[in-house]
C-alpha cells in the first residue's frame, strides 16, 4: 500500500482522523507552552506598568459586561500597518493583570489598547450617549444608561481581594482603603493623597462623566482614558529583564 492509499484510509475514516488530528494538535501544543515552564521569566518587567485603580478596575468590568471586547480588540500586533494606525504594538506586559485578558481579533471598532488621551472625557460622553454624533459611520450602540446608574464602591475591597488570590500584587493597604480610593478618584476635590501613594503620581484624578455622584460612565471612561498610557514608549527598551 502506497503512501497515497494510506492517506485516502485516514481521510475516509473518522476515528483515525480525529486521533491523529489530535495527536498533532497535542505534540504542536507542547513544543509551544512547554519550554516557557523553564524560562526564568517569560514576561518582561516593564517601568510604568501598575495593578488597577479600583474605579478603572470597576469600568473595566462594566467593559466586560457591555460587551465591549466583542466589537474592540486590545492588541496591536506588530507590523506596520497597525502600529501606524494604532500605535506601539501591545506588550505582553500591558496585561499581565488582566483577568481575563482583552486581546482579541473582531475588530468591528478600532483597537483600543492605545485609547488613554486620544479623546476627551466630554468625548467620550458624548460617544457613549449617541456614538454616531461624533462618529456618523458607527454601528455602535448608545450606552447613555451608564450615566444613571450610581455605584457607591462598597464591593471594592472584594473586589481587590479576589485579585489579589489570583497573582495582582494588591498590597494589604491597597485591598483595605479600595472603596476610599474608588471615590477619590473621582473627586478631585478629595483627599487623595493616600491613592498617589498607593498607586503612583500619574493617577488620573477627576470627575469623568461631568455629573454629581459617582456613575458607571466615570469608571468605564477612568479605564478607558488609562488604556495604553502606562508605559513610556519614548524610552522603553524591549529587552526582557533576567
Amino acid at each position: 500500500m502506497g503512501i497515497l492509499d494510506k492517506h485516502k484510509v485516514l481521510e475516509k475514516n473518522v476515528t483515525l482522523l480525529a486521533i491523529f488530528s489530535f495527536l498533532v494538535v497535542t505534540i504542536g501544543g507542547i513544543v509551544q507552552i512547554a519550554p516557557l515552564f523553564w524560562l526564568e521569566n517569560t514576561i518582561e518587567d516593564v517601568e510604568g506598568m501598575r495593578p488597577y485603580t479600583p474605579l478603572e478596575l470597576a469600568g473595566r468590568d462594566i467593559y466586560i459586561r457591555e460587551g465591549c471586547y466583542v466589537c474592540h480588540s486590545q492588541m496591536i500586533r506588530p507590523m506596520r500597518d497597525e502600529v501606524e494606525r494604532y500605535g506601539h504594538y501591545s506588550l505582553a506586559a500591558e496585561s499581565k493583570y488582566d483577568h481575563p485578558h482583552q486581546w482579541g481579533s473582531k475588530r468591528t471598532g478600532p483597537d483600543l489598547a492605545r485609547v488613554g488621551g486620544r479623546y476627551s472625557d466630554e468625548w467620550h460622553v458624548d460617544h457613549l450617549r449617541d456614538p454616531q454624533s461624533v462618529v456618523p459611520e458607527s454601528i455602535m450602540p448608545k450606552y447613555g444608561y451608564l450615566e444613571d446608574q450610581r455605584i457607591d464602591g462598597e464591593y471594592m475591597e472584594d473586589l481587590l481581594a479576589t485579585h489579589k488570590l489570583v497573582g495582582v500584587p494588591y498590597t494589604n493597604e491597597m485591598v483595605e482603603n479600595a472603596s476610599a480610593d474608588f471615590r477619590a478618584q473621582a473627586d478631585p476635590d478629595s483627599d487623595y493623597d493616600g491613592l498617589l501613594e498607593r498607586y503612583g503620581e500619574e493617577i488620573q484624578i477627576r470627575n469623568f462623566d461631568g455629573a454629581a455622584g459617582i456613575s458607571e460612565a466615570d469608571a468605564l471612561i477612568a479605564y478607558l482614558q488609562m488604556l495604553g498610557t502606562l508605559v513610556d514608549f519614548s524610552t522603553f527598551n524591549p529587552v526582557a529583564s533576567r
